[in-house]
């Protein structure tokens, strides 16, 4: 019996199917112990799959640790301190041995310099103004980077120069220069960094060409196992390997290495601590940092916080971590009696 509607009546037999008409498997009711067994069986498996979930997640933050991610405050790409909370110490590095260390470009004399008290003159143009000059020329030993020169910013960074860290990147740009950075101050060690097969492959000659040309330059380049130890260093201090994460060691990374294992004391000017180019919060009193230049003899160039900024967030290419230097350089402030100003650090 078929209702007006066409619907079956209740209690009627069912309808047969029409030719090609697809019939459904009608669901049979669970008892009441199937029912509770499947209850279970849910409640087991969501257990499980939050186990799982959490194994996931510990493995993607480890991973993290050794990635170049973005961090909760937008400014950096290296969640720093992910090794640091561990009770550690740094390696000693006035144990390293400077002699090994650093090889002569010529001859066979050792670098075996050593100072009481060392200031390290950086590039910034926060220098610019202070009118640290006759302060820094006081210093037993002052130590520069690359070629930031000295002629006409006397007044404000001084003249005296016991040691010049080059890179790699700077030989030419020192070196045709040599009136400025090579025969100015006699007394001048220079100190060429850079990876050993483009060291050993052609700017080694070239430098050797001009020590021929002024016998009186003393030039060392850092040695191969030296660079190697830089490397496990940056890995050992912020949990990065150096290559896996695209990072280049800066000049100040290693300006500052070489300055704890020659000087008892080192007083850096014109290096700006690691927050100063954080975003500010609202509650912060501290200022927004006005446009500096990235270096004090180049007013025309780069923002220097927009540099630091955009070389920690990079993830494509090759990029200097200054950010994360600094803060490297901050745990190492008490253990290797280093100060900082112009401006000061917390």
């Amino acid at each position: 019996m078929r209702a007006p509607s066409g619907r079956a009546v209740l209690g009627s037999p069912p309808a047969r199917p029409r030719p090609g008409q697809r019939v459904r498997a009608r669901a049979r009711p669970a008892s009441p112990g199937c029912a509770q067994q499947q209850r279970r069986r849910r409640r087991s498996a969501q257990r499980s799959g939050w186990s799982v979930g959490r194994a996931v997640r510990g493995a993607v933050r480890g991973a993290v640790g050794l990635s170049v991610g973005r961090s909760s405050n937008g400014t950096e790409v290296f969640p720093y301190g992910a090794l640091r909370g561990r009770a550690r110490r740094p390696p000693d590095l006035r144990r390293w041995g400077v002699s090994s260390g650093y090889l002569p470009v010529s001859g066979n004399k050792s670098l075996s310099a050593h100072c009481h008290q060392c200031v390290i003159v950086t590039s910034s143009s926060h220098l610019l103004g202070t009118r640290l000059g006759a302060e820094i020329d006081q210093a037993e030993c002052a130590i520069r980077m690359n070629d930031a020169p000295t002629t006409g910013y006397e007044a404000d960074v001084g003249n005296k120069t016991t040691f010049r860290v080059v890179a790699h990147s700077s030989v030419y740009r020192v070196l045709k220069r040599p009136q400025e950075f090579v025969n100015k101050t006699p007394e001048t060690v220079l100190i060429f960094w850079g990876p050993p097969a483009k060291m050993q492959k052609s700017l080694l000659k070239i430098i050797q060409r001009v020590g021929a040309s002024f016998p009186n330059m003393t030039a060392y380049v850092v040695s191969p196992r030296r660079m190697r130890q830089l490397d496990e260093l940056f890995r050992g201090e912020t949990g990065k390997d150096r290559e896996k994460s695209r990072s280049w060691l800066s000049t100040g990374w290693f300006t500052m290495v070489i300055a704890v294992e020659l000087c008892d004391t080192i007083h850096v000017y014109g290096m700006v601590p690691p927050n100063y180019c954080s975003p500010l919060s609202a509650r912060s009193r501290r200022p927004q940092p006005r446009r500096m230049a990235y270096h004090y003899y180049e007013p025309k160039g780069p923002d220097e916080c927009t540099t630091y900024i955009h070389n920690e967030r990079s993830r494509r290419g090759n990029h200097h971590r200054f950010i994360t230097e600094k803060r490297v350089f901050a745990s190492w402030a008490g253990l290797y009696n280093i100060t900082f100003s112009h401006p000061a650090w917390p």
